[in-house]
């Protein structure tokens, strides 16, 4: 748009600010549809609306950075138990965290062999 204003000249302090203020911001785009694919996918295996909106934007870079697409993605994930997607996602996302932090999980042992209910406490 051309105006009779002269140009403003940032400073380097403005030019220091803008800077630092978009460092940590990357833009990410993905289609409507794979966005409502993939949350629909979480929500119906009973993960909160929130979680699923956040494990779907990891699920579509993931897919995205192994060049799959995120129907066959999905479709790979379809097979999976409950317990078994839960391990995934927790794996996932551990890969995009700070290495100080990680998410878990716990197998309970299923083995209850005899001598163990004869243990008295």
């Amino acid at each position: 748009m051309a105006g009779n204003l002269p140009v403003s000249q940032k400073t380097t302090a403005q030019t220091v600010r803008s800077f630092f203020d978009n460092y940590f911001v990357k833009q990410n785009s993905f289609p409507a549809v794979e966005i409502d694919a993939v949350v629909g996918f979480f929500t119906k295996r009973s993960f909160d609306k929130d979680s699923a909106n956040s494990i779907s934007i990891v699920m579509l870079n993931q897919a995205r950075t192994e060049n799959v697409s995120v129907f066959q993605f999905l479709d790979t994930l379809k097979s999976l138990t409950d317990l078994q997607l839960s391990q995934l996602v927790a794996q996932v996302l551990n890969t995009y965290r700070e290495s100080t932090s990680y998410l878990g999980y716990r197998i309970q042992p299923v083995t209850d062999t005899y001598e163990s209910r004869n243990i008295l406490v």
